[in-house]
């Protein structure tokens, strides 16, 4: 869709009502105004935070429905407001997720996946970021806030560089917050649990910018093979024995860090069992698993735990960086947004590989 018009009735994936399901219409569009940007939308990815969204109850979300799905965005700039900075009319590029409040010391750093005024944003109910409460890019055209949210992506293919605004995101910051760990050159073992959307990326990302061992544990063969294609040094099935199995290709000592894409009650408990003293602990995923944090426990000792959201805007320039150098790259299906309603069953059914894009069609 290329008609340059900024004031039209497009298509949208939109969540009307919770528990869905989302339904594909048309909305109208308007032009940008002050620092907003519009956007053409080349190709959104289909995120399994998208099903939480879709099977919410009433009340469980700060956020106002109607909506538009979407928070994996890669486009071309199609018109900008008047105050409006960063990319040019014409440039392409992936749209930074979660909206903060753009100017408290967190946001002006960057990180607005931080944002110290979050809480109030929930409380206002107007919405976090693109398919988080405001609308989000499954659809022709998104109207971005500021410039401020567009990261430069050149020549890379859009379906693939959709993925990387999250997914690639997520996993390139929980990368980054167990790089303690990690980061001194000796082949430190990572165990990364779940090799879907997220995990397939951060075994690259680990492979790219670190020394360390990667042990990749699914529960699919399928996924384990696409490990094995993005660089792990190990796989295994996740199974009663797995923990020993890698412990032993630990030498005994155990993991220095987890990367838990799942954070399922199975998954938690296997992060736990394998993990090392003064070991770093991620849980990336919403699989609704705990961890019961008290001493003496189970934990070992020196455990560090993080709850990684999401990344910075730095961190996402650095994530195009890797892609362009070609060391990192989603490995994705695609769909027409007018599939929307299979591109989702497919992910809901675990019968996905890699991420799902949607394809303005």
């Amino acid at each position: 869709m290329s008609t340059g018009r900024a004031s039209e009735r497009t298509r949208a994936v939109r969540l009307t009502r919770w528990g869905g399901p989302p339904v594909l219409t048309e909305v109208a569009s308007r032009a940008p105004e002050g620092q907003e940007v519009l956007i053409e939308v080349e190709a959104a990815g289909l995120c399994r935070s998208d099903l939480h969204l879709i099977d919410a109850r009433p009340g469980a979300l700060p956020y106002r429905l109607p909506f538009t799905l979407g928070h994996e965005v890669a486009g071309r700039v199609l018109h900008r407001g008047p105050l409006a900075t960063g990319p040019a009319t014409g440039e392409r590029v992936l749209v930074y997720g979660p909206w903060g409040c753009g100017s408290c010391a967190r946001c002006a750093a960057g990180a607005e996946n931080y944002c110290d005024r979050r809480p109030a944003l929930d409380a206002d109910r107007t919405g976090t970021g693109a398919g988080l409460g405001r609308d989000g890019g499954m659809a022709d055209l998104l109207l971005v806030p500021s410039g401020r949210l567009l990261v430069p992506v050149g020549d890379l293919d859009p379906v693939r560089a959709a993925p990387l605004s999250d997914a690639g995101l997520t996993a390139y910051h929980a990368v980054a917050m167990v790089r303690q760990a990690v980061g001194d050159g000796s082949g430190a073992p990572v165990v990364v649990l779940g090799v879907g959307g997220l995990g397939h990326l951060a075994v690259q990302i680990l492979r790219a910018t670190t020394t360390a061992q990667v042990l990749a544990v699914d529960v699919r063969e399928e996924a384990l093979a696409l490990a094995d294609t993005c660089g792990a040094h190990f796989g295994t099935l996740l199974r009663p024995d797995t923990a020993s199995v890698l412990r032993e290709r630990t030498g005994g000592a155990g993991a220095a860090a987890v990367l838990d894409f799942v954070g399922g009650r199975s998954s938690l408990d296997l992060a736990v069992a394998v993990l090392r003293a003064g070991g770093e602990l991620a849980v990336v995923g919403s699989g609704g698993g705990e961890v019961a944090v008290r001493k003496p426990g189970t934990l070992p000792p020196g455990t560090r735990i993080s709850l990684p959201f999401w990344g910075t805007l730095p961190e996402l320039t650095a994530v195009v960086a890797l892609a362009r150098e070609g060391v990192l790259k989603a490995d994705v299906e695609r769909f027409a947004l007018s599939d929307a309603a299979e591109a989702i069953g497919r992910l809901r059914a675990g019968a996905v590989r890699g991420r799902a894009v949607l394809v303005p069609d």
